[in-house]
């Protein structure tokens, strides 16, 4: 039995499969998405989602899915599934007798006298799926026909049935060429033997998305299919079907696959798992090389950058993809600030934090490395004007205080990454000194420092830590405040201070860190991560569900997220040495459960603050896998 294994007994039962996603990208950018059984439950399911950058550089869902028929005599039998209003069809479900991910996704459905593997798998170096069908068993002569549903949409869109879609085919080796709308790439299908296409031009409409609508989205769409293609099949028989944006050599699918098969990381344990989805958010393209913050919905992120990238590069010894990123960020820095968000043409830059993460980022390599005239040479000047863009002063009113601390935010606009906003405004506004900036603030001046022996910025960080105690910590709480707003102070109980605990540079004293890490452990850890709000306070979201509005109010208000484990061990291993192992190692292997769940073989974003804390928001996040592989590399390097 391989590591990831499923109940085959209940794969036909609905309640079972569709909580169930496959997510696999391609260095390019790619991935392709959808559920155990091959039904699509939401808008970013798809098994050909590639980037569009003539349009928008966004990602765009191109082959959403395919449905597969078998033929014997007078017999047809189809083995796809989608869901329409008040029913699913059609119900090809039942015929799946087993799904296997290992090591790459494979579904194997049983038909009378017919066994049929249907595998699916990426291409590494151009953006092009390839599927393919062996047939296992078949007693009588078999044909099997393929149906391509077609999207051409972006990832956050839904296609609806029009009149102006481009219904031409072109003949291509083995297959035909559809191009639906102008503006978008062709898209190739072929087939690796010589078959059959038979053009029947037809809209699939009101297929529905149940996550969509649990998530309060629009969630109907209509789909187009050209067609389909129809081959014999006998017993032994292996067919690769391909959907590219280039025409493949037909002749060289099967070794092409092949190829694929051989580059992938096994999942067969549950480290191997976490490194093998680490590859998956490294994109490479057009010169650039970023990560993704998550899958299905993010593109990439500049403080996710910075705090997922060292667990998912150095920890396996990848120092230049490291590197890469860097190099690619580093174009993107404008003064002091580095964009929030960065995905094609949508950019922001109200990221208080992620230029200070840049600062850690730099230092886990030298941690990692030993090298520090690499970052020296190379990233120290970027230091040097973020540190002095902060001093002087920028955008969202961030500067520094008379005492040294950092201040920043306006109304109506998150700076930290507590920062989901809904109509009424952010829900977690933290405008003034906020814990976590004001420790990551500390810990670059010490850094800067320690890289160039500047004495006006030590001078400048020994005043931080003066202002640091003086102003977040109550000897008789016992801990943090998470943000000090004038004379106000913000005594919730947040994991944001974890940080001051964690950080190569702390102005804590190994007395205040303790009691900082006893307030958390009691208030908000969880098997999961920490919690954002302690279950005790008024505002404590428990769960998190509803429409965007509910599921806003509840991101950080309780929802428990893994990537802040990652800083609570290491300051627990810090303060505990050995004798703390034995805690991290219990948090770390807890997560092995949760790989045939939601995301398979990888790490959700978020988790439920209350128990059973389920799965939510994306179903692989980068800095929930990199921070993971972290605390691995902590653990075994004590």
């Amino acid at each position: 039995m391989s590591y990831i294994h499923f109940d085959k007994t209940q794969l036909i039962n609905l309640n079972y499969s569709l909580d169930k996603e496959i997510i696999r990208s391609n260095p390019l950018g790619c991935y392709t998405s959808t559920t155990i059984i091959g039904c699509n439950t939401r808008k970013y399911h798809g098994l050909l989602v590639a980037p569009q950058p003539q349009i928008d550089g966004q990602l765009h869902v191109l082959l959403s899915n395919v449905h597969e028929t078998i033929v014997q005599k007078d017999a047809v039998f189809n083995l796809g599934i989608n869901k329409y209003p008040g029913t699913y069809s059609p119900r090809g479900h039942k015929y799946l007798e087993d799904f296997d991910s290992e090591p790459i996704p494979k579904l194997t459905y049983r038909v009378g006298g017919v066994i049929l593997d249907k595998e699916i798998i990426l291409d590494s170096t151009e953006d092009r799926v390839m599927i393919r069908y062996t047939m296992v068993e078949a007693i009588i002569p078999t044909k099997l026909r393929i149906n391509p549903f077609l999207a051409f949409r972006g990832y956050h869109a839904l296609s609806k049935a029009n009149t102006y879609v481009n219904k031409k085919i072109k003949k291509i080796d083995n297959g035909v060429q559809v191009q639906l709308y102008d503006a978008y790439d062709p898209l190739s299908l072929q087939v690796s033997i010589g078959n059959d296409f038979v053009p029947v031009p037809n809209w699939f409409y009101n297929i529905e998305y149940i996550r969509e609508i649990e998530r309060g989205y629009d969630y109907q769409e209509d789909l187009y299919v050209p067609g389909y293609f129809e081959f014999d099949m006998k017993k032994g028989d292996s067919v690769v079907f391909s959907a590219g944006l280039k025409v493949a050599d037909t002749g060289k699918l099967h070794t092409k696959f092949n190829e694929e098969i051989k580059r992938r990381i096994p999942r067969d344990n549950f480290e191997n798992c976490l490194k093998n989805s680490a590859g998956q958010f490294i994109s490479r393209r057009d010169g650039e090389t970023r990560v993704i913050a998550g899958y299905p919905w993010f593109g990439w992120w500049g403080r996710d950058t910075f705090i997922a990238l060292p667990g998912l590069t150095l920890t396996m010894g990848d120092n230049q993809t490291f590197l890469d990123v860097m190099d690619s960020m580093s174009k993107d820095l404008k003064g002091a600030m580095f964009p929030n968000v960065g995905s094609g043409v949508l950019t922001n830059m109200n990221s208080i934090d992620a230029p200070l993460w840049f600062f850690w980022s730099l230092q886990q390599y030298i941690i990692f490395t030993g090298d520090k005239e690499t970052i020296q040479s190379k990233y120290i000047d970027k230091c040097k004007g973020i540190i002095d863009g902060f001093i002087k002063g920028t955008e969202f009113k961030i500067h520094v205080k008379e005492n040294g601390l950092i201040s920043g935010g306006i109304e109506g606009v998150g700076l930290t990454w507590m920062d989901a906003v809904t109509k009424d405004g952010p829900v977690t506004p933290r405008i003034g000194c906020p814990v976590e900036i004001n420790a990551l603030w500390y810990n670059a001046l010490c850094f800067y420092h320690e890289m160039t022996g500047d004495e006006s910025i030590r001078e400048l960080a020994d005043k931080v830590a003066v202002s640091f105690v003086e102003g977040f910590w109550s000897e008789k709480k016992g801990y943090l405040a998470d943000v000090i707003d004038g004379e106000e102070k913000d005594w919730s109980i947040r994991p944001n201070m974890v940080f001051a605990t964690s950080l190569p540079y702390s102005p804590l004293s190994d007395e205040h860190k303790d009691k900082v890490l006893e307030i958390v452990k009691t208030n908000l850890f969880t098997h999961r991560g920490l919690r954002t709000l302690a279950p005790s306070d008024p505002r404590y979201k428990g769960y998190y569900k509803g429409d965007q509005y509910e599921r806003d109010n509840a991101y950080h208000q309780g929802t428990a997220w893994p990537w802040l484990l990652g800083h609570f061990a290491e300051g627990y291993l810090k303060l505990h040495g050995k004798q703390g192992k034995k805690l991290v190692e219990n948090m770390i292997s807890s997560f092995d459960e949760v790989m045939t769940q939601y995301g398979i073989g990888t790490i959700a974003e978020i988790y439920e603050g209350d128990p059973p804390h389920r799965p939510k928001g994306a179903i692989s996040q980068a800095w929930s896998v990199g921070e993971l592989l972290r605390m691995k590399y902590l653990i075994n390097n004590l």
